[in-house]
């Protein structure tokens, strides 16, 4: 059984996979997971820690936010190469290049079309006409950094002897690293490997460059394919936490990471990354972007090392590897037998949170810590889940420009329902009352009346974290202003409450976003 995925301490350069994550590039484009600056550091600093070896930080030429982060990302990291993602324009491989020029090392990575499909209506060119593109693009991109990725979008829907073509200009204009993506997901783990080996074998200076595999997940093969292109000759896989990512995501750095990890006897490659530490990431990531980790999600999922079948139960007690293929410490889950309650201190709490993967900063293991003595007076038991909640929440709602004070509902059969609310907007304290179609309707109203905004709510939904009627109801609300989707979760055992703190906490996140675009305004 493997206990971790991390690297033994010689591996040779051809047994090597280098882990590039795009979460913070790729995966923020999935909609609503768009993250703030402080967030984004964060992430990247966790990612750094965890021995991720590239860290596709944003799109510098997308806006100023995105170029700033990147910067700070760059200046920040300690031991991961910092990319910046260009199309094949000139002023997109400048920008890139001054973002990352602060790293210790910095990588550009530029891309182009190449399928047929692409070419004819997306990019309007001809075959030689992109050829010269990626002479030009390539040779500035070397010029600016040592590093340099090219990539052949939607690479699986080009033809071979084209393709092969594309790749040798690009390798002899400077490219360090070719990454042939899967970039609408259409591609079976033959069939990528093939095009791999393919390209290999007809690419005369092929073995000037790493090959890299970039799998979308559209026919949920992504890990699969990955997988198939590092058989095949690739050494870097583009992923991200969760799976995170445009349309239905890309590969899951996790999976991938562990898939290498415990199936060594037909995979045998290794990694840098501290598998211990990927329950950890997962969790910071969910809780950032407010996306939800599905509870049969391979490897970070609630049930992924849960039991609850009686011939499972029987086999797990008479040895834990009849039914599990890896160890809960190896992707840092920890069990214990403690009981958490209202009489539970600190340093009980403390290290019920590090079994559950969290470290936390003193400020904010104060904040969780007074909550959870709050929550634990209204509650008999409190279950690892219902802790989960309630510091996931806290995190994704650090940054409050507006601040629920107090919150009180008449309901019932006779109506009409309202609500009496509370808040400190900006230090300032503001009351209203107002009247719904049913109490979560009275709150949303009585917070419009509060923080006028022209947002449209597109979700609503309340799920309980745990069983019985004590349980915490966990709220996520997603909005949309001009164009723009944030989502934001709450959790807490009165239900409305939680829906009141998610809908300013969405309302907070929206006012990030406004500050960025306004920002951009005035730089521009």
């Amino acid at each position: 059984m493997t206990e971790s995925a991390n690297t033994p301490a010689a591996v040779s350069d051809k047994d090597r996979v280098i882990i590039f994550d795009t979460t913070l590039r790729d995966g923020e484009q999935c909609p609503g997971a768009s993250m703030t600056m402080e967030e984004k550091l964060e992430v990247a600093d966790l990612l750094d820690e965890m021995g991720v070896d590239v860290i596709e930080a944003g799109f510098p030429i997308a806006s100023v936010g995105d170029f700033e982060s990147v910067v700070e990302i760059a200046r920040h990291a300690k031991r991961a190469t910092i990319a910046g993602l260009a199309r094949a324009i000139p002023a997109d491989i400048a920008r890139a290049g001054e973002a990352v020029r602060h790293a210790q090392r910095g990588r550009i990575h530029t891309f182009v079309s190449t399928s047929p499909i692409h070419l004819e209506f997306q990019m309007r060119k001809t075959q030689e006409e992109v050829l010269d593109i990626i002479k030009a693009t390539v040779t500035q991109a070397r010029n600016l950094v040592e590093d340099v990725e090219w990539s052949a979008m939607d690479a699986t829907r080009t033809p071979i002897d084209y393709l092969a073509r594309c790749v040798e200009m690009a390798i002899t204009c400077g490219a360090t690293t070719i990454n042939l993506p899967d970039t609408v997901g259409y591609a079976m783990p033959e069939e990528y490997g093939a095009m791999f080996r393919a390209i290999i074998e007809k690419v005369p200076n092929a073995d000037k460059a790493i090959f890299s595999v970039h799998c979308h997940n559209d026919l949920g093969v992504a890990v699969a394919n990955s997988l198939a292109g590092i058989a095949a000759g690739a050494r870097q896989i583009e992923c991200t936490i969760n799976g995170i990512g445009e349309r239905a995501g890309n590969a899951a750095l996790e999976e991938v990471v562990m898939a290498l990890g415990v199936r060594r006897d037909i995979l045998p490659y290794q990694t840098e990354i501290n598998s211990r530490m990927l329950t950890r990431a997962s969790k910071l990531v969910s809780a950032v972007t407010s996306f939800p980790v599905q509870y049969n999600k391979a490897i970070v999922g609630r049930n992924a090392f849960s039991h609850e079948s009686g011939i499972h139960q029987d086999g797990m007690l008479k040895h834990a590897q009849t039914y599990e293929i890896m160890t809960p410490e190896s992707v840092g889950v920890t069990k214990t037998s403690l009981v958490m309650g209202k009489h539970s201190g600190r340093a009980a709490f403390r290290d019920k949170l590090k079994s559950l993967g969290y470290e936390l900063g003193e400020n904010a293991l104060n904040d969780a810590f007074t909550r959870f003595k709050s929550l634990a007076d209204r509650k008999k038991v409190v279950y690892d889940e219902d802790i989960e909640a309630l510091v996931d929440s806290g995190i994704a709602t650090a940054s409050e420009h507006i601040r629920l004070v107090s919150l009180s509902i008449i309901a019932g059969t006779r109506g009409p329902q309202r609500a009496t609310m509370e808040i400190e907007v900006e230090g300032e304290t503001r009351a209203q009352e107002a009247e719904g179609n049913g109490p979560v309707d009275a709150i949303f109203n009585a917070i419009q009346a509060l923080v006028p905004h022209s947002a449209k709510l597109e979700l609503y939904q309340v799920h309980a974290v745990t069983g019985g009627t004590d349980a915490q109801a966990e709220v996520s609300v997603r909005l949309e202003e001009d164009g723009k989707a944030v989502t934001a979760r709450a959790a807490d055992p009165d239900t409305l409450v939680a829906s009141a703190l998610a809908y300013i906490s969405a309302l907070n996140k929206l006012q990030v976003k406004r500050q960025s675009v306004n920002a951009q305004s005035v730089a521009s």
